[in-house]
């Protein structure tokens, strides 16, 4: 049998000694070779997300954050902050000064630095399997903006612009105070001189400045794709979405606000299969899960929280312990533990036993092993991807879940990697305090002193080369498990020449 671009080919000729090796091996090549076929025809152009504002608009929050979540979502973004290179090429900041526009040295170094940042979306977006890479900048000029459209369709990349307009004069205020002042360029200076400096610095592109739908009133009326964020969501405009991502991109940027808030994660109490060793099922709270349910209802009455709103999964653990609150809380199916599929119920020593393979091969991958019949942590990542939008729309929120889903929530607020995530620390009877920041998240961990199991399992030390050779069959469930990503060709080919050998 081989796989070929066109469909599959089934040879039923008997295999002889010594040709059994030959077609293995053709097997696996056409396999690769079909695999990568697909890989290259379902992978869309490479997009550049370009911010437009002036400075304390919020453009490297939004570009922090959306960085954040297409990474969570399993797009390969970066971002690329023009203001970064600016400090490398210019040790020591002195003053406004050389924002002004008049300033001949100032621009040509601000060029060559957006060059510089162009040139490293380049390296990324072709060399380095990068499909997003956010340009952060002020690029407040109209010709700044077709030397980056040229760019692109050199390059064969998609644009879209992301501006942000606010005149609300508090905002800004509080913008630089939370943001600018910690800039390396104000070290050395007191609060009122970095203000009163940043403010010059503003008005010093404030004459220049070009908006986006001005653009549209000249030229490329058709061609220009955008999203206008008007004072921190007030209003937004939304011009030529021509994708699937740049429509994620919008409606991300639609849901996010800056109201100070904290989020607070804990998984249920301690549950009787825990105490068993066992995971996933639906079984109730255990006496000392009882007992945390209660230290937390304590401690939230603690916190004199404004507005809180408590969510749960469907399951009885978590719904035990916020009943316990005595407060109205929400289920959300998209909050119950990951499905283990035929694994259910089992203790990991159980599997080993009955799955060696399967067992293997969630070791090599956690993210994104798929359990038989059940769920790996992509594909829970997706199906938590409304619970992240609508935590980004509320305020303040109480989540009682469990310990795979807390994973995939904390790594998307402290911008964990795919391989970092199956492994994050999140123990039973601890609350997570989360804070969004400026550019970040602030953790606050407390212990409400109920003893507990320990389910967290390390991250093992085994190797493919520890492995057994893997049957045809497991290589070809692999296929089917990992969902054509270019991502996973290179774990996919390591699997298939093991085999071979």
């Amino acid at each position: 049998m081989l796989f070929t671009p066109y469909g599959v080919v089934i040879d039923s000729t008997p295999a002889v000694c010594g040709k059994n090796i030959i077609v293995k091996h053709c097997f696996f090549y056409e396999l690769l070779f079909f695999f990568f076929f697909l890989t290259v025809c379902m992978t869309n152009c490479p997009t550049l997300i370009v911010t437009v504002g002036l400075p304390a608009r919020g453009k490297t929050y939004i570009s922090k954050k959306l960085t954040r979540y297409l990474n969570w979502i399993d797009v390969p973004t970066k971002e690329f902050n023009v203001g970064q290179y600016r400090r490398e090429c210019v040790k020591i900041y002195k003053s406004f000064e050389f924002f002004r526009p008049d300033n001949e040295e100032g621009l040509k170094i601000r060029k060559q630095c957006a060059l510089a940042a162009l040139n490293d979306v380049r390296q990324f977006l072709t060399d380095e399997g990068g499909q997003v890479a956010v340009f952060d900048a002020t690029n407040t000029t109209r010709e700044r903006r077709e030397t980056i459209i040229r760019f692109a369709e050199q390059n064969g990349f998609k644009v879209f612009f992301v501006e942000s307009v606010c005149e609300d004069p508090d905002v800004i205020a509080e913008n630089i105070v939370q943001v600018k002042l910690g800039s390396p360029d104000y070290t050395h200076c007191n609060t009122e001189e970095a203000v009163a400096d940043f403010m010059k610095r503003i008005k010093c592109y404030e004459n220049s400045y070009q908006p986006l739908d001005e653009d549209n009133k000249n030229y490329l009326v058709q061609d220009l794709s955008f999203i206008k964020i008007i004072d921190v969501g007030r209003r937004y405009l939304v011009n030529r979405v021509q994708d699937h991502i740049q429509s994620r991109i919008v409606y991300y940027l639609m849901n996010i606000h800056i109201t100070p808030r904290s989020i607070y994660l804990c998984r249920h109490g301690e549950s009787d299969l825990n105490i068993k060793g066992r995971i996933g099922g639906d079984s109730g709270l255990s006496a000392r899960g009882k007992e945390f349910a209660k230290a937390l209802s304590q401690f939230i009455q603690s916190q004199n929280i404004r507005d809180l709103k408590v969510w749960t999964s469907q399951m009885k653990r978590t719904i035990q312990t916020a009943e316990a609150l005595g407060v109205p809380y929400e289920q959300w199916k998209a909050l119950n533990e990951i499905d283990a599929g035929v694994c259910e119920e089992l203790m990991y020593e159980e599997i080993q036993q009955r799955y060696p393979q399967e067992f293997a091969l969630r070791d090599q991958d956690k993210y994104r092993y798929r359990y038989p019949k059940g769920e790996s942590y992509e594909d829970l990542v997706q199906r938590l991807e409304p619970v992240i939008m609508e935590l980004e729309r509320q305020e303040n929120v109480l989540v009682i879940c469990h310990q795979a889903v807390m994973r995939c929530l904390l790594a998307y607020f402290l911008d964990k990697t795919a391989e970092e995530l199956p492994y994050l620390k999140c123990t039973l009877h601890t609350v997570l305090k989360l804070t969004p920041m400026a550019y970040g998240c602030k953790v606050e961990s407390v212990c409400l002193n109920v003893d507990a199991v320990n389910t967290h399992r390390d991250r093992p030390s085994v190797r493919l080369t520890n492995t057994h050779p893997l049957s045809m069959t497991v290589l070809i469930s692999i296929l089917i498990q990992y969902q054509f990503g270019s991502k996973h060709l290179g774990c996919l080919s390591v699997l298939v020449m093991r085999n071979l050998v």
